[in-house]
Protein backbone atom coordinates (compact mmCIF):
# COMPACT_ATOMS: atom_id res chain seq x y z
CA UNK A 1 0.00 0.00 0.00
CA UNK A 2 1.24 3.52 -0.80
CA UNK A 3 2.46 5.60 2.15
CA UNK A 4 0.28 8.52 1.05
CA UNK A 5 -2.81 6.27 1.29
CA UNK A 6 -1.94 5.27 4.85
CA UNK A 7 -1.61 8.91 5.89
CA UNK A 8 -4.64 10.30 4.03
CA UNK A 9 -6.72 10.91 7.22
CA UNK A 10 -3.80 12.16 9.32
CA UNK A 11 -2.14 15.53 9.88
CA UNK A 12 1.62 15.14 9.50
CA UNK A 13 4.90 16.71 8.43
CA UNK A 14 7.49 14.92 6.31
CA UNK A 15 10.81 15.78 8.01
CA UNK A 16 12.98 13.99 5.43
CA UNK A 17 12.91 11.45 2.61
CA UNK A 18 10.47 10.65 -0.16
CA UNK A 19 6.72 10.08 0.15
CA UNK A 20 6.85 7.65 -2.77
CA UNK A 21 7.06 4.52 -0.64
CA UNK A 22 5.30 1.17 -0.77
CA UNK A 23 4.42 -0.24 2.67
CA UNK A 24 3.98 -3.97 3.30
CA UNK A 25 3.31 -3.94 7.06
CA UNK A 26 2.84 -1.66 10.08
CA UNK A 27 4.89 -2.41 13.22
CA UNK A 28 5.50 -0.80 16.60
CA UNK A 29 7.88 -3.53 17.82
CA UNK A 30 11.45 -2.79 16.69
CA UNK A 31 12.26 -6.53 16.64
CA UNK A 32 9.72 -7.05 13.86
CA UNK A 33 10.80 -4.08 11.71
CA UNK A 34 12.43 -4.88 8.37
CA UNK A 35 12.49 -3.82 4.73
CA UNK A 36 8.97 -2.87 3.66
CA UNK A 37 7.90 -2.00 7.22
CA UNK A 38 6.50 1.27 8.48
CA UNK A 39 7.80 1.62 12.05
CA UNK A 40 5.86 3.73 14.57
CA UNK A 41 7.79 5.10 17.56
CA UNK A 42 5.54 4.58 20.61
CA UNK A 43 6.39 6.00 24.04
CA UNK A 44 5.63 3.24 26.54
CA UNK A 45 5.73 3.19 30.33
CA UNK A 46 9.15 1.52 30.21
CA UNK A 47 10.52 1.87 26.67
CA UNK A 48 10.48 4.77 24.18
CA UNK A 49 10.30 3.60 20.57
CA UNK A 50 12.22 6.68 19.39
CA UNK A 51 15.40 5.17 20.83
CA UNK A 52 15.14 2.32 18.30
CA UNK A 53 14.97 4.53 15.20
CA UNK A 54 18.57 3.86 14.15
CA UNK A 55 18.22 0.13 14.87
CA UNK A 56 15.15 -0.31 12.64
CA UNK A 57 16.81 1.78 9.91
CA UNK A 58 19.78 -0.63 9.98
CA UNK A 59 17.26 -3.51 9.67
CA UNK A 60 16.08 -2.07 6.35
CA UNK A 61 13.05 -0.03 7.47
CA UNK A 62 12.63 3.03 5.22
CA UNK A 63 9.65 4.78 6.86
CA UNK A 64 9.51 5.87 10.51
CA UNK A 65 6.65 7.75 12.22
CA UNK A 66 7.76 9.95 15.13
CA UNK A 67 6.69 12.67 17.54
CA UNK A 68 10.16 14.25 17.54
CA UNK A 69 13.11 14.31 15.11
CA UNK A 70 15.37 11.25 15.07
CA UNK A 71 18.89 10.76 13.73
CA UNK A 72 18.64 8.28 10.84
CA UNK A 73 20.18 8.07 7.32
CA UNK A 74 18.91 10.52 4.69
CA UNK A 75 17.27 7.79 2.62
CA UNK A 76 14.84 7.00 5.49
CA UNK A 77 11.50 8.79 5.31
CA UNK A 78 10.59 10.37 8.67
CA UNK A 79 6.97 11.38 9.28
CA UNK A 80 6.25 13.61 12.28
CA UNK A 81 2.85 13.59 13.99
CA UNK A 82 1.49 15.10 17.20
CA UNK A 83 0.70 11.73 18.84
CA UNK A 84 2.11 8.45 17.51
CA UNK A 85 -0.47 6.32 19.34
CA UNK A 86 -3.29 8.21 17.65
CA UNK A 87 -1.41 8.03 14.34
CA UNK A 88 -0.99 4.26 14.74
CA UNK A 89 -4.76 3.82 15.06
CA UNK A 90 -5.50 5.94 11.97
CA UNK A 91 -2.75 4.28 9.91
CA UNK A 92 -3.93 0.81 11.00
CA UNK A 93 -7.48 1.66 9.95
CA UNK A 94 -6.23 2.73 6.51
CA UNK A 95 -3.99 -0.34 6.16
CA UNK A 96 -6.91 -2.72 6.76
CA UNK A 97 -9.28 -0.78 4.49
CA UNK A 98 -11.24 1.13 7.16
CA UNK A 99 -13.23 -1.90 8.41
CA UNK A 100 -14.72 0.16 11.27
CA UNK A 101 -16.55 2.28 8.67
CA UNK A 102 -18.31 -0.81 7.31
CA UNK A 103 -19.06 -2.71 10.54
CA UNK A 104 -21.62 -1.41 12.99
CA UNK A 105 -19.38 -1.24 16.08
CA UNK A 106 -20.85 -1.06 19.59
CA UNK A 107 -18.46 0.10 22.32
CA UNK A 108 -19.17 -0.45 26.02
CA UNK A 109 -17.27 1.36 28.77
CA UNK A 110 -17.76 1.66 32.53
CA UNK A 111 -16.25 0.45 35.79
CA UNK A 112 -18.55 -2.59 36.00
CA UNK A 113 -20.81 -4.50 33.65
CA UNK A 114 -18.80 -4.30 30.42
CA UNK A 115 -18.13 -8.01 30.03
CA UNK A 116 -21.61 -9.27 30.89
CA UNK A 117 -23.26 -6.65 28.69
CA UNK A 118 -21.13 -7.48 25.63
CA UNK A 119 -22.19 -11.13 25.82
CA UNK A 120 -25.85 -10.19 26.37
CA UNK A 121 -25.77 -7.94 23.30
CA UNK A 122 -24.08 -10.64 21.23
CA UNK A 123 -26.70 -13.17 22.36
CA UNK A 124 -29.67 -10.94 21.50
CA UNK A 125 -28.36 -9.76 18.14
CA UNK A 126 -27.40 -13.27 17.02
CA UNK A 127 -30.78 -14.55 18.12
CA UNK A 128 -32.26 -11.91 15.79
CA UNK A 129 -30.15 -13.08 12.85
CA UNK A 130 -27.18 -10.70 12.98
CA UNK A 131 -23.60 -11.97 12.63
CA UNK A 132 -21.65 -10.54 15.56
CA UNK A 133 -17.96 -10.36 16.41
CA UNK A 134 -16.83 -9.70 20.00
CA UNK A 135 -13.70 -8.16 21.53
CA UNK A 136 -13.43 -8.24 25.32
CA UNK A 137 -11.64 -9.00 28.56
CA UNK A 138 -12.03 -12.76 28.26
CA UNK A 139 -11.65 -13.37 24.54
CA UNK A 140 -12.12 -12.17 21.00
CA UNK A 141 -14.72 -14.16 19.01
CA UNK A 142 -14.76 -14.07 15.21
CA UNK A 143 -17.08 -16.74 13.84
CA UNK A 144 -15.72 -20.08 15.08
CA UNK A 145 -12.36 -18.52 16.00
CA UNK A 146 -11.79 -17.76 19.71
CA UNK A 147 -8.65 -15.84 20.73
CA UNK A 148 -7.80 -15.43 24.46
CA UNK A 149 -7.35 -11.77 25.44
CA UNK A 150 -4.26 -10.09 26.88
CA UNK A 151 -5.97 -6.69 27.34
CA UNK A 152 -9.60 -5.64 27.70
CA UNK A 153 -9.09 -3.40 24.65
CA UNK A 154 -6.26 -4.56 22.37
CA UNK A 155 -3.75 -2.21 20.71
CA UNK A 156 -5.16 -0.40 17.68
CA UNK A 157 -3.22 -2.53 15.19
CA UNK A 158 -4.93 -5.62 16.59
CA UNK A 159 -8.38 -3.96 16.86
CA UNK A 160 -8.29 -3.06 13.15
CA UNK A 161 -6.96 -6.49 12.20
CA UNK A 162 -9.83 -8.13 14.10
CA UNK A 163 -12.36 -5.81 12.43
CA UNK A 164 -10.95 -6.79 9.02
CA UNK A 165 -11.23 -10.49 9.88
CA UNK A 166 -14.81 -9.97 11.07
CA UNK A 167 -15.77 -8.35 7.77
CA UNK A 168 -13.99 -11.01 5.74
CA UNK A 169 -15.93 -13.71 7.65
CA UNK A 170 -19.27 -12.05 6.98
CA UNK A 171 -19.86 -10.34 10.33
CA UNK A 172 -22.08 -7.26 10.06
CA UNK A 173 -21.52 -5.82 13.53
CA UNK A 174 -19.07 -5.97 16.42
CA UNK A 175 -19.47 -5.44 20.15
CA UNK A 176 -16.41 -4.59 22.22
CA UNK A 177 -15.37 -3.62 25.71
CA UNK A 178 -13.67 -0.24 25.76
CA UNK A 179 -11.38 0.33 28.74
CA UNK A 180 -10.28 3.72 30.07
CA UNK A 181 -6.71 2.74 29.17
CA UNK A 182 -7.84 1.86 25.65
CA UNK A 183 -9.44 5.29 25.24
CA UNK A 184 -6.52 7.14 26.85
CA UNK A 185 -4.02 5.38 24.57
CA UNK A 186 -6.17 5.91 21.42
CA UNK A 187 -6.58 2.17 20.79
CA UNK A 188 -10.09 2.84 19.44
CA UNK A 189 -9.23 5.90 17.33
CA UNK A 190 -9.55 5.84 13.53
CA UNK A 191 -13.28 5.01 13.35
CA UNK A 192 -16.62 6.05 14.83
CA UNK A 193 -18.71 3.76 17.03
CA UNK A 194 -22.27 3.24 15.90
CA UNK A 195 -23.30 3.13 19.59
CA UNK A 196 -21.28 4.00 22.70
CA UNK A 197 -22.43 2.75 26.11
CA UNK A 198 -21.45 4.20 29.50
CA UNK A 199 -22.57 1.73 32.20
CA UNK A 200 -21.34 3.44 35.40
CA UNK A 201 -18.23 4.84 37.04
CA UNK A 202 -16.62 4.32 40.45
CA UNK A 203 -13.08 5.08 41.69
CA UNK A 204 -10.91 2.35 40.17
CA UNK A 205 -7.71 1.92 38.12
CA UNK A 206 -6.08 4.83 39.92
CA UNK A 207 -2.36 4.40 40.52
CA UNK A 208 1.19 4.98 39.22
CA UNK A 209 0.74 3.06 35.94
CA UNK A 210 -2.94 3.82 35.39
CA UNK A 211 -4.85 7.06 36.08
CA UNK A 212 -3.56 9.90 38.24
CA UNK A 213 -6.98 10.65 39.76
CA UNK A 214 -10.68 9.83 39.56
CA UNK A 215 -11.14 12.97 37.47
CA UNK A 216 -8.60 11.73 34.93
CA UNK A 217 -10.24 8.29 34.89
CA UNK A 218 -13.62 9.92 34.19
CA UNK A 219 -12.22 12.18 31.46
CA UNK A 220 -10.76 9.16 29.66
CA UNK A 221 -14.04 7.23 29.89
CA UNK A 222 -15.99 10.25 28.55
CA UNK A 223 -13.99 10.18 25.32
CA UNK A 224 -16.30 7.40 24.08
CA UNK A 225 -19.25 9.83 23.99
CA UNK A 226 -17.27 12.01 21.57
CA UNK A 227 -16.48 9.07 19.29
CA UNK A 228 -19.92 7.56 18.72
CA UNK A 229 -23.11 8.40 16.79
CA UNK A 230 -25.49 7.35 19.59
CA UNK A 231 -24.53 7.44 23.27
CA UNK A 232 -26.50 5.43 25.85
CA UNK A 233 -25.81 6.32 29.49
CA UNK A 234 -26.93 5.05 32.91
CA UNK A 235 -29.23 7.84 34.18
CA UNK A 236 -28.94 6.61 37.78
CA UNK A 237 -25.17 7.10 38.07
CA UNK A 238 -24.35 9.79 40.62
CA UNK A 239 -21.84 11.28 38.17
CA UNK A 240 -24.34 11.42 35.28
CA UNK A 241 -24.07 15.17 34.64
CA UNK A 242 -20.27 15.00 34.51
CA UNK A 243 -20.37 11.90 32.29
CA UNK A 244 -22.51 13.57 29.60
CA UNK A 245 -20.77 16.96 29.78
CA UNK A 246 -19.17 17.66 26.40
CA UNK A 247 -20.77 14.74 24.53
CA UNK A 248 -21.14 15.09 20.76
CA UNK A 249 -23.50 12.14 20.16
CA UNK A 250 -27.27 11.69 20.18
CA UNK A 251 -27.92 10.85 23.84
CA UNK A 252 -30.26 8.25 25.37
CA UNK A 253 -30.55 7.03 28.97
CA UNK A 254 -31.63 3.96 30.92
CA UNK A 255 -32.12 3.06 34.58
CA UNK A 256 -34.72 3.16 37.35
CA UNK A 257 -35.01 6.95 37.28
CA UNK A 258 -38.35 8.39 36.03
CA UNK A 259 -36.18 10.62 33.81
CA UNK A 260 -34.60 7.63 32.02
CA UNK A 261 -35.69 6.91 28.44
CA UNK A 262 -35.74 3.16 29.10
CA UNK A 263 -36.83 2.20 32.61
CA UNK A 264 -37.05 -0.89 34.84
CA UNK A 265 -40.21 -0.92 36.95
CA UNK A 266 -41.36 -3.25 39.73
CA UNK A 267 -38.28 -5.52 39.99
CA UNK A 268 -38.78 -8.90 41.69
CA UNK A 269 -36.38 -11.62 42.82
CA UNK A 270 -36.88 -15.01 41.15
CA UNK A 271 -35.68 -18.31 42.64
CA UNK A 272 -35.76 -21.81 41.16
CA UNK A 273 -34.11 -25.16 41.76
CA UNK A 274 -30.43 -24.28 41.91
CA UNK A 275 -30.95 -20.95 40.08
CA UNK A 276 -31.42 -17.30 40.94
CA UNK A 277 -32.88 -14.59 38.73
CA UNK A 278 -34.78 -11.35 38.53
CA UNK A 279 -37.80 -9.97 36.66
CA UNK A 280 -39.11 -6.48 35.93
CA UNK A 281 -41.43 -4.50 33.69
CA UNK A 282 -39.76 -2.47 30.92
CA UNK A 283 -41.19 1.03 30.46
CA UNK A 284 -40.43 4.18 28.46
CA UNK A 285 -39.28 3.68 24.86
CA UNK A 286 -40.31 0.00 25.01
CA UNK A 287 -42.99 -1.84 27.02
CA UNK A 288 -42.77 -5.54 27.89
CA UNK A 289 -41.92 -7.87 30.82
CA UNK A 290 -38.32 -9.11 31.24
CA UNK A 291 -37.01 -12.12 33.16
CA UNK A 292 -33.35 -13.14 33.36
CA UNK A 293 -31.59 -16.04 35.08
CA UNK A 294 -28.99 -13.78 36.64
CA UNK A 295 -29.40 -12.26 40.12
CA UNK A 296 -29.31 -8.71 41.36
CA UNK A 297 -29.81 -5.07 40.51
CA UNK A 298 -26.65 -4.96 38.41
CA UNK A 299 -28.15 -7.67 36.18
CA UNK A 300 -31.11 -5.36 35.55
CA UNK A 301 -28.71 -2.59 34.49
CA UNK A 302 -26.80 -4.97 32.23
CA UNK A 303 -30.00 -6.17 30.57
CA UNK A 304 -31.33 -2.60 30.16
CA UNK A 305 -28.11 -1.68 28.41
CA UNK A 306 -28.41 -4.64 26.05
CA UNK A 307 -32.06 -3.84 25.32
CA UNK A 308 -31.25 -0.17 24.66
CA UNK A 309 -28.65 -1.20 22.09
CA UNK A 310 -30.80 -3.81 20.39
CA UNK A 311 -33.67 -1.34 20.00
CA UNK A 312 -31.52 0.38 17.37
CA UNK A 313 -31.15 -2.90 15.49
CA UNK A 314 -34.94 -3.35 15.32
CA UNK A 315 -34.81 -6.57 17.34
CA UNK A 316 -38.28 -7.85 18.19
CA UNK A 317 -39.64 -7.99 21.73
CA UNK A 318 -39.87 -11.79 21.44
CA UNK A 319 -36.23 -12.14 20.39
CA UNK A 320 -35.01 -9.87 23.19
CA UNK A 321 -36.96 -11.80 25.83
CA UNK A 322 -35.82 -15.17 24.50
CA UNK A 323 -32.14 -14.21 24.25
CA UNK A 324 -31.97 -12.58 27.68
CA UNK A 325 -33.38 -15.72 29.28
CA UNK A 326 -30.45 -17.81 28.01
CA UNK A 327 -27.64 -15.23 28.02
CA UNK A 328 -24.70 -16.44 30.07
CA UNK A 329 -21.16 -15.21 30.56
CA UNK A 330 -18.31 -17.51 31.53
CA UNK A 331 -17.17 -16.66 35.04
CA UNK A 332 -19.66 -13.84 35.65
CA UNK A 333 -22.36 -15.02 38.11
CA UNK A 334 -22.17 -18.32 36.22
CA UNK A 335 -24.57 -20.86 37.73
CA UNK A 336 -23.27 -24.43 37.80
CA UNK A 337 -25.90 -27.05 38.62
CA UNK A 338 -24.65 -29.45 41.30
CA UNK A 339 -27.85 -29.92 43.33
CA UNK A 340 -31.56 -29.09 43.45
CA UNK A 341 -31.08 -28.27 47.13
CA UNK A 342 -28.62 -25.37 46.92
CA UNK A 343 -27.19 -22.94 44.36
CA UNK A 344 -23.53 -22.86 43.29
CA UNK A 345 -21.99 -20.17 41.10
CA UNK A 346 -18.61 -19.08 39.75
CA UNK A 347 -17.73 -15.38 39.67
CA UNK A 348 -14.66 -13.31 38.84
CA UNK A 349 -15.02 -11.06 41.92
CA UNK A 350 -11.35 -10.63 42.82
CA UNK A 351 -11.24 -7.42 44.85
CA UNK A 352 -13.11 -6.11 47.87
CA UNK A 353 -15.42 -3.83 45.87
CA UNK A 354 -16.63 -6.52 43.48
CA UNK A 355 -16.90 -9.15 46.23
CA UNK A 356 -18.93 -6.85 48.45
CA UNK A 357 -21.27 -6.00 45.57
CA UNK A 358 -21.78 -9.68 44.75
CA UNK A 359 -22.32 -10.92 48.32
CA UNK A 360 -24.66 -8.02 49.16
CA UNK A 361 -26.75 -8.86 46.10
CA UNK A 362 -26.93 -12.56 47.00
CA UNK A 363 -27.98 -11.81 50.60
CA UNK A 364 -31.13 -10.20 49.18
CA UNK A 365 -32.27 -13.71 48.24
CA UNK A 366 -32.22 -14.64 51.97
CA UNK A 367 -30.23 -17.87 51.61
CA UNK A 368 -30.11 -20.43 54.41
CA UNK A 369 -26.36 -19.74 54.39
CA UNK A 370 -24.16 -17.66 52.12
CA UNK A 371 -20.88 -19.56 51.58
CA UNK A 372 -17.94 -17.77 49.96
CA UNK A 373 -14.87 -19.63 48.69
CA UNK A 374 -11.92 -17.51 47.55
CA UNK A 375 -8.18 -16.91 47.62
CA UNK A 376 -6.01 -13.97 46.58
CA UNK A 377 -3.26 -13.57 44.01
CA UNK A 378 0.39 -13.58 45.00
CA UNK A 379 2.78 -10.72 44.16
CA UNK A 380 -0.10 -8.25 44.49
CA UNK A 381 -1.10 -5.75 47.17
CA UNK A 382 -1.54 -7.39 50.58
CA UNK A 383 -4.25 -4.82 51.32
CA UNK A 384 -6.54 -6.63 48.88
CA UNK A 385 -6.25 -9.78 51.03
CA UNK A 386 -7.09 -7.98 54.26
CA UNK A 387 -10.01 -6.17 52.60
CA UNK A 388 -11.48 -9.25 50.91
CA UNK A 389 -11.14 -11.24 54.13
CA UNK A 390 -13.01 -8.55 56.04
CA UNK A 391 -15.76 -8.30 53.40
CA UNK A 392 -16.34 -12.06 53.33
CA UNK A 393 -16.18 -12.27 57.12
CA UNK A 394 -18.91 -9.63 57.44
CA UNK A 395 -21.24 -10.82 54.68
CA UNK A 396 -20.78 -14.60 54.34
CA UNK A 397 -21.99 -17.13 56.89
CA UNK A 398 -19.01 -19.33 56.06
CA UNK A 399 -15.78 -18.45 54.25
CA UNK A 400 -13.67 -21.20 52.68
CA UNK A 401 -10.17 -19.75 52.26
CA UNK A 402 -8.15 -21.41 49.54
CA UNK A 403 -5.48 -20.74 46.90
CA UNK A 404 -5.88 -18.53 43.83
CA UNK A 405 -2.79 -17.67 41.74
CA UNK A 406 -0.04 -17.75 44.39
CA UNK A 407 2.59 -16.88 41.76
CA UNK A 408 5.92 -16.64 43.60
CA UNK A 409 4.45 -16.44 47.12
CA UNK A 410 3.67 -19.26 49.51
CA UNK A 411 -0.08 -20.02 49.47
CA UNK A 412 -0.17 -20.30 53.26
CA UNK A 413 1.26 -16.77 53.65
CA UNK A 414 -1.53 -15.41 51.45
CA UNK A 415 -4.15 -17.35 53.42
CA UNK A 416 -2.74 -15.97 56.68
CA UNK A 417 -3.21 -12.42 55.34
CA UNK A 418 -6.83 -13.18 54.42
CA UNK A 419 -7.38 -14.55 57.95
CA UNK A 420 -6.07 -11.25 59.34
CA UNK A 421 -8.95 -9.52 57.55
CA UNK A 422 -11.53 -12.06 58.68
CA UNK A 423 -10.32 -11.74 62.28
CA UNK A 424 -11.78 -8.21 62.34
CA UNK A 425 -15.23 -9.81 62.04
CA UNK A 426 -17.20 -12.59 63.70
CA UNK A 427 -17.23 -14.58 60.45
CA UNK A 428 -16.69 -18.35 60.50
CA UNK A 429 -14.10 -19.85 58.19
CA UNK A 430 -12.20 -22.97 57.20
CA UNK A 431 -8.91 -23.03 55.30
CA UNK A 432 -8.11 -25.61 52.60
CA UNK A 433 -5.10 -24.74 50.45
CA UNK A 434 -5.85 -27.09 47.54
CA UNK A 435 -8.59 -25.45 45.48
CA UNK A 436 -10.16 -28.70 44.26
CA UNK A 437 -10.35 -30.00 47.84
CA UNK A 438 -11.87 -26.68 48.90
CA UNK A 439 -14.53 -26.87 46.17
CA UNK A 440 -15.27 -30.50 47.10
CA UNK A 441 -15.74 -29.38 50.73
CA UNK A 442 -18.19 -26.66 49.61
CA UNK A 443 -20.22 -29.13 47.54
CA UNK A 444 -20.22 -31.92 50.13
CA UNK A 445 -21.23 -29.55 52.93
CA UNK A 446 -23.91 -27.68 50.98
CA UNK A 447 -27.17 -27.41 52.92
CA UNK A 448 -30.71 -26.89 51.55
CA UNK A 449 -31.21 -23.22 50.65
CA UNK A 450 -27.48 -22.37 50.60
CA UNK A 451 -25.90 -20.08 48.00
CA UNK A 452 -22.27 -21.07 47.38
CA UNK A 453 -19.95 -18.66 45.54
CA UNK A 454 -16.58 -19.68 44.08
CA UNK A 455 -14.99 -16.25 43.75
CA UNK A 456 -11.85 -14.90 42.12
CA UNK A 457 -11.04 -17.22 39.22
CA UNK A 458 -14.10 -16.66 37.05
CA UNK A 459 -13.28 -17.31 33.40
CA UNK A 460 -9.63 -18.20 34.12
CA UNK A 461 -8.66 -21.77 33.25
CA UNK A 462 -5.24 -21.86 34.88
CA UNK A 463 -3.42 -21.48 38.18
CA UNK A 464 -0.11 -19.61 38.23
CA UNK A 465 2.54 -21.07 40.57
CA UNK A 466 6.24 -20.14 40.64
CA UNK A 467 6.17 -18.50 37.22
CA UNK A 468 4.33 -21.34 35.49
CA UNK A 469 0.67 -21.65 34.49
CA UNK A 470 -1.02 -24.98 35.20
CA UNK A 471 -4.42 -25.96 33.70
CA UNK A 472 -7.19 -25.45 36.26
CA UNK A 473 -10.77 -24.72 35.29
CA UNK A 474 -13.29 -24.68 38.14
CA UNK A 475 -15.98 -26.12 35.85
CA UNK A 476 -13.72 -29.10 35.15
CA UNK A 477 -12.91 -29.48 38.86
CA UNK A 478 -16.63 -29.51 39.72
CA UNK A 479 -17.31 -32.15 37.07
CA UNK A 480 -14.44 -34.29 38.36
CA UNK A 481 -15.74 -34.03 41.92
CA UNK A 482 -19.29 -35.04 40.87
CA UNK A 483 -17.95 -37.98 38.82
CA UNK A 484 -15.74 -39.12 41.70
CA UNK A 485 -18.73 -38.92 44.05
CA UNK A 486 -20.85 -40.96 41.62
CA UNK A 487 -18.10 -43.60 41.44
CA UNK A 488 -18.18 -44.06 45.22
CA UNK A 489 -21.87 -44.82 45.31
Amino acid sequence: MKLTQLLERLEYTCLQGTMDREIEEIVADSRKAKEGSLFICIRGAVVDGHTFAQTVAQQGTKVIVVEEAVDVPEDVTVIQVKDTRYAMAVIAAAYYGYPGDKLKVIGITGTKGKTTTTYMVKSILENAGYKVGLIGTIETIIGDTVIPSANTTPESLLVQKYFRQMLDEGRDCAVMEVSSQGLMLHRTAGFQFEIGIFTNIEPDHIGPNEHTSFEHYLECKKMLLRQCKIGIVNRDDEHFEKIVDGHTCTLETYGFSPEADLRAVNPKLVTGKGTLGISYQLDGLLHFPVEIDLPGKFSIYNSLTAIAICRHFNVSEENIQKALKVAKVKGRIEMVKVSDEFTLMIDYAHNAMSLESLLTTLKEYHPHRLVCLFGCGGNRSRDRRFEMGEVSGKLADLTIITSDNPRNEEPQAIIDDIKTGISKTDGKYVEIIDRKEAIAYAIHHGEPGDIVVLAGKGHEDYQEIKGKKYPMDERVLIQEILEEDAGKR
